[in-house]
């Protein structure tokens, strides 16, 4: 339950929903475990969050509801295909991979990186643009158990010129419509015959913690919760790398 709250208090604070934290402390608490009980898992507990976070986002009026659900529709079949695919790969294969994505996320942010502030939605957003990249998001975040905020937001914000607020907000709504039809397709799928325990602790924490971090959101700057994004999805995956050796 402590490690759920500092997960959804984060994960929320940052548009994330906090899998890309969960994900390899799981890992790390479970080496045996298989990658998809540990994704299940997470994307359970994601899911959670990301509904939680969103709630608690509504009501400070910063989410995209038209936009945002068109792009929640767009990478729900995404979500079925990845939670489907998570079964063939193995671990030896799962770690190296999941870490090689964060670390392409942190070094873009890095050196391209961009956090236009504000509290408006923008005018001009290309739609279909932002569809096909959330089907893509949404294949990703079922195969990898992280939800897909970690990927979302810097896509929101670099590509399609959301205000880093708004990005987090949207992300977050998208999140607890994606995540909950990747959760039910391992459900249907069985990969809840284990693990259903831990979820439960995880998510009675999550609960707690994700209010926490839509109130912190509102004290601080854009390009500090893209920094504190940043440095989250280097460390994690500079962590994962070195498993290998």
């Amino acid at each position: 339950m402590i490690i759920g709250f500092c997960v959804g208090a984060l994960g929320t604070l940052i548009g994330a929903g906090g899998g890309f934290l969960l994900v390899p402390i799981l890992l790390l608490m479970y080496p045996h475990e298989s990658a998809k009980t540990i994704t299940a898992i997470s994307l359970a507990v994601v899911w959670l969050n990301a509904t939680a976070g969103s709630v608690a986002y509504a009501r400070m009026r910063r989410i995209d509801y038209h936009r945002g659900t068109i792009f929640a529709v767009a990478s729900a079949p995404g979500a079925v295909l990845g939670a489907l695919v998570t079964r063939y790969i193995p671990r030896s294969v799962f770690d190296p991979l999941f870490g090689l994505v964060l670390l392409a996320l942190s070094t873009y942010i890095c050196v391209r990186g961009k956090a236009p502030e504000g509290s408006s939605r923008p005018a001009h957003v290309n739609v279909p643009l932002g569809a096909v990249l959330s089907f893509g998001v949404g294949f990703l975040s079922s195969l990898l158990g992280i939800g897909g905020g970690i990927i979302h937001v810097p896509l929101l914000v670099q590509l399609l010129d959301y205000p880093t607020h708004i990005a987090t907000a949207t992300s977050h709504f998208i999140l607890a419509i994606m995540s909950f039809v990747g959760t039910v397709t391992h459900i249907v799928t069985g990969e809840f015959t284990t693990g259903w325990r831990r979820t439960l602790a995880l998510g009675v924490g999550v609960l707690a913690g994700a209010p926490v971090g839509a109130r912190l959101s509102q004290r601080l700057g854009g390009k500090t919760i893209l920094r504190a994004l940043a440095l989250g999805l280097m460390l994690v995956g500079l962590r994962l790398l070195l498993r290998i050796f």
